[in-house]
Order: structure tokens, then sequence, then C-alpha cells
């Protein structure tokens, strides 16, 4: 089984145990991680072997550029999906790590630490997110471009260690923007517009310049280290084709799992133990 093959594994797991709402009662030690994401707020659970054992996601818009501008309901979204899962499995979960995007400021990080804390949570770690994709990844070394609702953040890392990160403003909600402005669609309209996979074939012309766009920042970031591989995480990077557009612009192969949205997710359960 090669890495990618492994990671897509995983990843499927997970994606049927947040499609999935029957019980399950799992013995032992468990491993929760909590994402603030942009677009979506995701609970993980794993076992002490990193299986996936459940999970939970909701749509949210919390979070701005990696800062938390709706707290209360950033509480209220956690504990709900807290609660959720801990009825699925017939146990409290009590402790839990998460994670904070490239370059982001300490005050912003005690912020996000609160949240999942408010929430009924204590973190155990508080990890950067390239890193949490990386040890999905099981990479070492590489650059891991993880593109979410508002940002594109870059990471180089070198023996499991970020030696170099920007996030730069541009993500799925520009993406969103041409869409809406193309199609003449309101920004509720055009995000289920680009969500659905049967419109991708319409979508990617149009959304092409700014998938450039995040390339040429991707390659003007990463020129000045010896990179083998990029590795695409993030939910905006669904798009099929998005890969090759980046590989034509960096000379660089680049790939990325079937469902890049869950990685860092899964990576952040991986570092709560």
């Amino acid at each position: 089984m090669t890495t990618m093959q492994r990671v897509n594994s995983i990843v499927s797991q997970m994606q049927a145990r947040i499609e999935s709402e029957d019980s399950c009662e799992v013995h032992g030690e468990l491993k929760v991680g909590v994402d603030l994401g942009t677009s979506n707020i995701v609970i993980t659970v794993l076992d002490q072997d990193d299986c996936p054992v459940a999970g939970a996601m909701q749509p949210a818009n919390v979070v701005k550029d990696g800062i938390v501008v709706e707290y209360v309901q950033a509480v209220s979204i956690v504990k709900g999906l807290k609660e959720k899962l801990e009825r699925r499995l017939n146990r409290e979960l009590s402790y839990a790590a998460t994670a904070i995007p490239p370059g982001i400021m300490e005050g912003n990080i005690k912020v996000i630490k609160n949240v999942v804390e408010a929430s009924g949570f204590e973190v155990t770690n508080i990890i950067d997110e390239p890193v949490a994709a990386a040890k999905v990844l099981n990479i070492q070394d590489g650059a891991v471009v993880d593109i979410g609702g508002g940002t594109t953040g870059i990471s180089v890392l070198k023996n499991g260690k970020v030696i170099f990160s920007t996030d730069e403003p541009t993500g799925g909600t520009h993406l969103t923007l041409v869409i809406a402005g193309n199609f003449g669609f309101e920004f509720e309209e055009a995000e289920m517009f680009k969500l659905n996979p049967k419109n991708e074939s319409i979508i990617f012309p149009a959304v092409r310049p700014v998938i450039e766009k995040m390339a040429e920042i991707t390659r003007k970031s990463i020129k000045d280290y010896n990179i083998d591989r990029i590795y695409l995480v993030g939910g905006a990077c669904c798009l099929n084709g998005i890969e090759e557009v980046f590989q034509k612009y960096t000379s660089i192969e680049t790939v990325k799992p079937d469902n890049p949205l869950l990685v860092t997710p899964i990576g952040i359960a991986m570092a709560a133990g």
C-alpha cells in the first residue's frame, strides 16, 4: 500500500464515521481532535492505534483568517458536536487537541484554546495545522499547502518540523465569490453550487485564475527550498484538477488525498495522545 493509499483509507474511514449515526462502544483510551476551520468545525475521534472511531462536522462561519469572530457560536457548535459524539460512544470525551494555522498571533491562540475548553474539553495539545496534516501524510519533508475557506497556508517541513510558513488571504471564499460573479448567484447560492460535484466541469474554468494565483504564491514561497513534493490539503482543494494546476506552475510533483478536508482534523486527533 502506497502512502497516499494509506491516507485515503484513513480518510474514507473517518468520512464513513462522520456520516454514520450508529452508536458504537469502544473500550480503551480515545484521542480527540477539534478543528475550528473557516468553513467547518470538525471533531475527530481515534483509538490508540490512530484508527477512526467517530466524527462529527458542522458548517460554520465563526472563524475568519484564523481568528475566532463568533466566540459564543463557536462554543455552542463545538459543545453540540461533543455531546452528539458522547451519545454515540456512550462515554464522556474529556480531553482534546486543537490546532492553529501558520502565522497566528499569540492572543488568537489563547482564544482558540478557550473555545475548546469552554466546550467542556481539557486541551492536551495545540499543534500547527501543517504538522497535523504531516502526521496523517506520514511525511518528514516537503511542502504542505492547506487551502482553507479564507486563506492558503504554505508550510515547508524538514525532519518533521516546520522551517518556513506563510498564510495568504486567498481560499475557498474567493472561489465562491468568483462563482457568484460569473453566474449571477448570491454568495450562499454560489457556495452550494460550488459544493455540488456535478458542477465541477462548469466551475473549474471560472475559478482557474484564482487557483493559478494560489499556485504562483506557492511557487514563490517555496522557491528557496529543495522541495520534491507538494501535498495539498484543506476543503477548498477538493476540486478535481487543482493538483495539475499546482504542478504546472511549480514544476514540482503535487498530490492530494481523495478527501483533503479531513486530513488536518484527523492529524489533530493523532496529536492528542
